[in-house]
Order: structure tokens, then C-alpha cells, then sequence
């Protein structure tokens, strides 16, 4: 959920603030972009990431976190595998098997679950859990160098599991065909689920968010759990925006999940997603550093060279914001470079424009004063406009 903190940064940190202190600064790479994220947790380092290196953020978190102790399933778990220990344990993140011991502590249950735990045999994902294992004071038995938990599941099946009791630390997220395929081996399997997640209190912020991503006013959407990608979609579809998000999502607005069991819900709907090797916050931002300007329009336009970012554009190597009036006519003009467009095109490119053809010239205006270079667009009398493409340019004549 945004507090007031948030909505405050938010503000502070609008497509045209944050593009006026990164041109300041230097453009980063994410400079002249606007990244949507749908975490709630974890989402300041998130953002702080993505605003390090000169993003803009929309912030509209999909979910919402059931505070552990508040959590009845939790609780219900717990006592479960306290009344008859498991034996075997499958500890999944660090933070959520942590956030697990501290919450049985809190109901009085923390010293039995551990003896219930130093009897069963300790299966952990990673490095990240191994430690959160050893600070309980506890061993694990077996991890995997790949974090893998398709690598837990080859080795619990090849070893067997039929008549044994297995509990399965989850942490906000389901864990497709694993316990089916360990209850198809025989195992009995308690699921402890850790951190679960419901829809957020206040829709504003994820309406905001589907109305932009509709609209082409986000670059990209960040994804870092599965549930919250099924959630967005979810509200869509209740808004009655569906195709228009998935459209969206199809089209110009990057998805950028940060691994394969985060895209499943996406790629369900056939959106292409973008996933970074390691599944991490860190190699996520690395990749959108990567894939949004590769996807930027770049043209040499009157000795200058013009890169067109979602909100701004780079000219010789300086960010420039432009309003999204504006950005709207560049795009219709880059789309045929050299050719000259009309002004009734160019009035059906501007949103909102009405049939006022002046709309055009009082938005050509503010481009011509945002790029601060006149020549680069050329009126040509009662036709319309162009870019002054270079003659050296590919792009001329060109459609895209």
C-alpha cells in the first residue's frame, strides 16, 4: 500500500521532475522512461534502483502481505507439524523461513518447532536460506549449488518419498507441480505458507497503473512474484480492460519478470516477458537497463542525432523532456521520416484533440521550444510537417 511517504516521493520523483534532475546529472541508462512496479515487498530498493539510473517510477503495488501474526493458515501450519514433526523440510527463501520461527515465537511456539525441525531433515534452496537455517541454530542436510527447487524435487523423488511427511516453506507464492508431484510420489505434504498475499486495501494506485500501461504511458512493468502479475490481470479484467492491458503488454510496453515462475501467469496469456539470468532485483534493473533504450527510435535529424525515450527525448546525447502532447507528434513524424505528414495525421495522433487542427500547431510549438532546436521539425506550407532528415540517414523514407 502508498503511505503519504510514498505519494509524496512519487510526486517528487514524476516523469517530468526525474527527467529534469537526471538531464541535470547526465542521462543513466533508464533516463526519459517511466518503469511501472507492482512489488509491495522489497519495492524501495526497487525503486531506488530504478531511479539510480534515472528512471521514472509508477509505484501501484498489486498485492498487499497478511502480517504474519495475524496469519490464521500460519498459525494452523505451525501447530500441525508442531503435533507431528515432519521429516522432511523444504526451506524455500531466507526471509521467509526467518519471518516463520519469529512468528512462532510470537505465539509461544518457537522452542517446539525447532526441536520438531532439528529432527527432520533440512532442505534448503540456497546460499541465502542455508543462512537463515544456521542463524536458528540449525543444519541444513542438503542444498543446491543451482537454487534451483526443480533440483530439490529431482532429489527428493529420486531418494523417495512415499509414507513420508514433508513440509513445504512457501513465501507468498504457489510452487506449480511440486506438491503434486510429491503427493503423486506419496508423501504426505504440509504447506506452510509463509507471507500470503490479497489484493491491496486501496485499488487506486493499481487502477492509476492499468490506465497508463492502456495508454502507452509506461515503458515497461516490473514483475516479482507470480501472484502479483495474476493480480493485475485480475483488476484489468474486472475494469473490463483486459485485451486492452494484454494489447498493451503484447505491444510497447515491456514485461520484465524477474524469473520464469514470476511470467508464468503472463505468458499464460501469451505476453513475452523478459527474465534476467539471475533472479535477482539487481540483474532485473541490469536487463531493463538494456532492453528500453535498445528499443528507443534513433535518428539523424539536422546534424543532431535523436534518440526517442518514452517521455523524452536524448539529443545529441542531452535529455530533453517533452510533454506527451508533443511526444505524440515526434512519434507520427518518426514513424515516416522525411515524408511529410499531414496535419489532420498529426491532429489523430494527439490524444484528445478534437478536430481543431490549431491543437497541432500549439502542440508543434511546445515540441519545437522542448527540443530547443527549430530546425529539426520543417513546416511545409499547406501540406503539414517533417523531420529534416539528414540525407546520409537509412531512415529515410523509411516506415517504422
Amino acid at each position: 500500500m502508498i503511505d503519504a511517504q510514498t505519494d509524496r516521493t512519487d510526486r517528487i520523483h514524476s516523469p517530468a521532475n526525474r527527467t529534469a534532475a537526471a538531464a541535470a546529472d547526465g542521462p543513466g541508462p533508464l533516463s526519459g522512461f517511466t518503469v511501472g512496479v507492482t512489488a509491495a515487498r522489497r519495492a524501495d530498493e526497487l525503486i531506488a534502483l530504478l531511479r539510480r539510473r534515472g528512471a521514472a517510477v509508477l509505484h501501484a503495488p498489486a498485492l498487499r502481505i497478511v502480517p504474519l501474526a495475524d496469519d490464521g493458515e500460519l498459525l494452523a501450519a505451525t501447530k500441525e507439524l508442531v503435533d507431528r514433526a515432519p521429516d522432511v523440510v523444504v526451506a524455500t527463501t531466507a526471509i521467509g523461513f526467518r519471518g516463520w520461527i519469529e512468528a512462532a515465537d510470537g505465539w509461544g511456539l518457537g522452542e517446539e518447532l525447532l526441536a520438531r525441525l532439528r529432527g527432520s531433515e533440512l532442505l534448503a534452496r540456497g546460499p541465502k536460506v542455508r543462512g537463515a537455517i544456521r542463524a536458528a541454530g540449525l543444519a541444513e542436510a542438503w542444498s543446491p549449488e543451482s537454487e534451483s527447487l526443480a533440483e530439490v524435487l529431482d532429489r527428493m523423488l529420486t531418494a523417495g518419498v512415499a509414507g513420508r511427511r514433508v513440509a513445504l516453506q512457501l513465501h507468498g507464492e504457489p510452487l506449480p507441480g511440486f506438491v503434486e508431484a510429491l503427493r503423486a510420489g506419496g508423501a504426505d505434504v504440509v504447506v506452510v505458507p509463509v507471507y500470503r498475499w490479497m489484493a491491496p486495501e486501496d485499488l487506486g494506485p493499481l487502477d492509476r497503473l492499468l490506465d497508463a500501461v492502456a495508454a502507452g504511458g509506461v515503458d515497461a512493468v516490473s514483475f516479482t512474484s507470480a501472484p502479483a502479475a495474476a493480480s493485475l490481470m485480475s483488476r484489468a479484467e474486472q475494469r473490463g480492460m483486459g485485451e486492452e492491458v494484454l494489447a498493451a503488454l503484447r505491444g510497447g510496453v515491456l514485461a520484465a519478470c524477474v524469473g520464469p515462475v514470476t511470467a508464468l501467469p503472463l505468458q499464460a496469456r501469451s505476453v513475452d516477458t523478459v527474465q534476467p539470468e539471475r533472479f535477482r532485483l539487481g540483474p532485473l534493473v541490469q536487463l531493463l537497463c538494456q532492453e528500453l533504450p535498445a528499443r528507443a527510435r534513433r535518428l539523424r535529424v539536422a546534424g543532431h542525432s535523436l534518440e526517442l525515450r518514452g517521455h523524452a527525448v536524448l539529443l545529441d546525447g542531452v535529455l530533453r523532456p517533452v510533454p506527451p502532447a508533443g511526444m505524440s507528434l515526434l512519434r507520427a513524424l518518426a514513424r515516416r521520416p522525411g515524408w511529410v505528414v499531414s496535419r489532420a495525421d498529426l491532429l489523430r495522433a494527439l490524444p484528445g484533440a478534437g478536430r481543431d487542427e490549431h491543437a497541432v500547431e500549439t502542440a508543434m510549438a511546445r515540441l519545437r521550444a522542448a527540443l530547443g532546436a527549430p530546425k529539426l521539425i520543417q513546416t511545409v506550407v499547406k501540406r503539414g510537417y517533417r523531420l529534416s532528415l539528414d540525407p546520409s540517414s537509412e531512415g529515410k523514407y523509411g516506415g517504422a
